[in-house]
C-alpha cells in the first residue's frame, strides 16, 4: 500500500500543486463539483494561523508535501527549527527547491508510522492533508503524539467521510483506487473520540469534507 501511495504522488507531482491550490479553472470546476468548493488556500491560512508569527521553537511539518501552502510561513520563522518530513521523494524534492534558502529547515524521507524521532522532540506537530493519505491512521496518530512534547500542539487538517455523498463517492471510486487517499476513513465523530483520548483543549472545525483543528498534548 505504500508503494502504491509513493507511485500516486509521483505520477501527480507536475498538477498538485495546481488543483489544491485551484491554480486553473478546471481546478476550480473540480473543487466546486466534488468539494462542495472547500478553498484549501483557506483551510491552510486557518491552520496556520495556529502558529504564532513570532513563533521560536521545535517543528514537525509531516508530510510536507511540495511546501505550497507552508512555503511563505516557514521562511517567516528563521529563529524556529523545522522539520519537513515526507514519503514520497517526488514531493520532498519539490519542498527542499522551495526552501533550500532556509537554514533553519531540514529535510528527512520517511515514515510517518515509524518516525526517526526520540519522544516529545517537538514543541508542534504539523500534519496539512496527511491522514487521508497514511496507510496506518492509528500509527500515525500514535507516532505523532509521541514526538509532541508534553503541552505541544498538534495541528492538522484532512478528508473525513460521511459529510459529502459525492465527496465520498470520489474518495472511494477513484482517489482511493488510485493511491492519492488509502481507506479506512473516520467520521467526524470518530475523529473527536480519537482526538479526547490523545488531547485536550481541542479546537475543531469542518468546512464540507474537511476537518481542521488543533489540540494539546
Amino acid at each position: 500500500m505504500a508503494d502504491k501511495t509513493q507511485k500516486a504522488y509521483r505520477a501527480s507531482k507536475n498538477i498538485y500543486d495546481d488543483v489544491i491550490t485551484q491554480g486553473s479553472f478546471l481546478s476550480k470546476m473540480y473543487i466546486k463539483i466534488f468539494w462542495s468548493g472547500t478553498d484549501d488556500n483557506e483551510i491552510a491560512r486557518k491552520v496556520l494561523s495556529y502558529i504564532p508569527d513570532n513563533f521560536k521553537g521545535t517543528i514537525l511539518d509531516v508530510p510536507v508535501g511540495t511546501a505550497v501552502f507552508t512555503e511563505n510561513k516557514w521562511k517567516s520563522l528563521p529563529e524556529s527549527e523545522i522539520t519537513c518530513l515526507d514519503y514520497s521523494e517526488d514531493m520532498l524534492e519539490q519542498a527542499k527547491q522551495r526552501l533550500k534558502d532556509s537554514s533553519h529547515i531540514s529535510f528527512i524521507q520517511g515514515d510517518v508510522g515509524n518516525l526517526p524521532m526520540e519522544d516529545e522532540t517537538f514543541d508542534i506537530v504539523l500534519s496539512m492533508n496527511g491522514f487521508h493519505a497514511f496507510p496506518d491512521k492509528e500509527k500515525a496518530f500514535k507516532e505523532t503524539h509521541r514526538v509532541l512534547k508534553t503541552g505541544g500542539k498538534f495541528i492538522a487538517c484532512f478528508y473525513i467521510k460521511g459529510k459529502s455523498s459525492l465527496s465520498d463517492w470520489l474518495v472511494n471510486t477513484i482517489l482511493s483506487k488510485k493511491g492519492w487517499f488509502t481507506p479506512p476513513f473516520h467520521t467526524e465523530e470518530e475523529l473527536i473520540k480519537i482526538l479526547e483520548h490523545m488531547y485536550k483543549d481541542i479546537d475543531i472545525h469542518v468546512d464540507g469534507s474537511m476537518v481542521y483543528f488543533c489540540c494539546t498534548k
